[in-house]
């Protein structure tokens, strides 16, 4: 993950900022911990202002977008932490499992650092088509990027998880990952957005061109307003993102 993001990460801070509505979830879910460890930390979405917090990031491109307000980072991958058995009383991880090598053995890297419980902000790739940009504007590339996206059960199971709570993501979200602007399609045609989410900025301009230019012909024309209609009159939408929660105390 790190030599991808080191590439594709250089903007990130530009779009992707921590929406209050999913980090209230996700805080909410860490209990009473009071000692977090945050993996595939990234810029510091998400960490708990309130916490003792150590991030762990890969990607120096990454650690160097941080705040100078955000909780120390340590370079290490998921896969092989640097921290003895039961250092934290809880293990985080926000959009990061589908990046990692080897996802199983960060999950139970996630399971060996923590000491009561472990949460984590993913999603579930049977819900891919829920979102509209994939199926119809890039077809190709949306099942090339779920090809090898754990499931949610597979998830669940790695983590042993004994509580998955569905989140929806409302329409102004804040933090611009894949789905984020369901109800703002023009968001996408903007090639700052496009830097900020992983799967399109992996790919080239001219991968993107055809889908892109489709778009903007549909929203220009109406076309992409009468066919999700039902879309606008919502605040909020499930699109498969999911908090999957483990107590290892129990």
């Amino acid at each position: 993950m790190a030599a991808r993001y080191d590439s594709i990460g250089r903007t990130y801070t530009a779009t992707r900022q921590t929406d209050p509505r999913i980090a209230a979830r996700i805080w909410a879910a860490l209990g009473d911990a009071r000692t977090v460890v945050n993996v595939g930390a990234g810029t510091g979405s998400y960490e708990p202002p309130d916490r003792d917090v150590t991030a762990v990031e890969p990607s120096a491109v990454m650690i160097a977008q941080r705040p100078p307000h955000a909780a120390p980072a340590v370079q290490a991958t998921a896969e092989d932490l640097p921290f003895e058995n039961d250092s934290f009383d809880a293990a985080m991880a926000v959009l990061t499992v589908h990046h990692w090598s080897d996802w199983r053995a960060g999950c139970e890297e996630l399971r060996r650092v923590a000491r009561d419980r472990i949460v984590v902000f993913s999603w579930d790739p049977a819900r891919r088509t829920t979102m509209w940009l994939g199926p119809e504007y890039f077809p190709e590339q949306s099942e090339q990027d779920v090809e090898d996206f754990p499931s949610l059960e597979e998830q669940a199971d790695a983590l042993h998880a004994d509580h998955v709570e569905v989140v929806p993501i409302p329409a102004d979200c804040s933090d611009g990952f894949f789905s984020a602007f369901w109800r703002r399609p023009g968001a996408y045609l903007d090639p700052a957005v496009r830097a900020g989410i992983s799967t399109m900025a992996k790919r080239s301009e001219a991968e993107l061109a055809t889908g892109l230019a489709r778009l903007r012909a549909d929203i220009e024309s109406g076309e992409w307003a009468r066919r999700h209609a039902d879309l606008l009159e919502l605040e909020e939408l499930d699109l498969g993102y999911r908090l999957l929660t483990a107590s290892l105390d129990a």
